[in-house]
């Protein structure tokens, strides 16, 4: 179980720029949810994943995983946890490393290198297998870099290798945004599948709507910091994608805009 609480966030404190983007945030996401989460840019969607994994820090509040206090613990120590697919390619893989590479440091991470090699030609035969589980032809590709990979490819493989060694929970930001529609709807599926196959609890960032009423058995729209719709379970699956359209446009004629 994830907990946020009590979280309160201000950026450019002390500054004519001051703002309070979390005042007492609380948000709870139980063991196998998959959250989806909207919202209009500014809500805090992405500012709550810093949080949760580390990237920023919090003026007040806890953050709890398992009854564990993680507030104070570094990021690079939270990913032990957490696993991050972020919406730019680039950033879940190393481009100048190949894809055996890639897999070798996926497969040991939080493990002691020592004065061992970098690659275990012994596991060449399970990086295929899981490979061949994506069709896309990677299992072929083992000694190609990973930056002459498509961003598709290089998404799906990013999402593969966060999976490789036990994580708590899985945090997708906006991680389709970047693909062309196709492609995107191929990384949405292999999504689905690896969460169901490793029964993760997830948080997915989304501006997609159709993605985020279709995927998932938890939706929630943020708006100025706070959760202003939480729909579960029975709930979820009844909803519209003109039921979540609407609420963004009631939002915005309250706006102005």
């Amino acid at each position: 179980m994830l907990k946020l609480l009590n979280i309160t966030k201000y950026y450019n404190p002390g500054t004519v720029n001051e703002m309070c983007l979390f005042n007492n945030f609380n948000f709870v996401v139980n063991e196998g949810e998959f959250v989806s989460v909207v919202g209009s840019n500014g809500s805090g969607k992405t500012s709550m994943l810093n949080i949760l994994c580390g990237s920023i820090p919090i003026d007040q509040g806890q953050i709890i995983i398992n009854n564990v206090d993680i507030s104070n613990i570094p990021e690079f120590k939270r990913q032990r946890k957490i696993g991050r697919v972020y919406q730019n390619p680039a950033l879940g893989t190393c481009p100048n490393m190949t894809i055996l590479e890639n897999m070798s440091l996926a497969d040991n991470k939080g493990k002691s290198w020592g004065l061992s090699r970098g690659t275990n030609k012994k596991r060449i035969d399970y990086y295929k297998d899981k490979l061949r589980s994506l069709n896309l032809g990677l299992e072929e590709k083992l000694d190609i870099t990973v930056g002459s990979l498509s961003g598709g490819q290089r998404q799906a493989l990013a999402l593969l290798m966060i999976t490789m060694t036990p994580i708590e929970f899985l945090i997708l930001d906006e991680h389709t945004a970047a693909l062309d529609p196709k492609t995107a709807e191929l990384i949405m599926e292999l999504t689905d599948q690896l969460v169901k196959d490793n029964n993760l609890t997830t948080i997915m960032v989304t501006h997609n709507l159709r993605y985020a009423v279709d995927y998932g058995n938890r939706l929630i729209m943020m708006h100025q910091g706070e959760i202003i719709v939480d729909k579960v379970g029975g709930d979820k699956k009844n909803l519209k994608i003109d039921d979540v359209l609407n609420k963004f446009t009631e939002i915005s004629v309250e706006l102005g805009n």
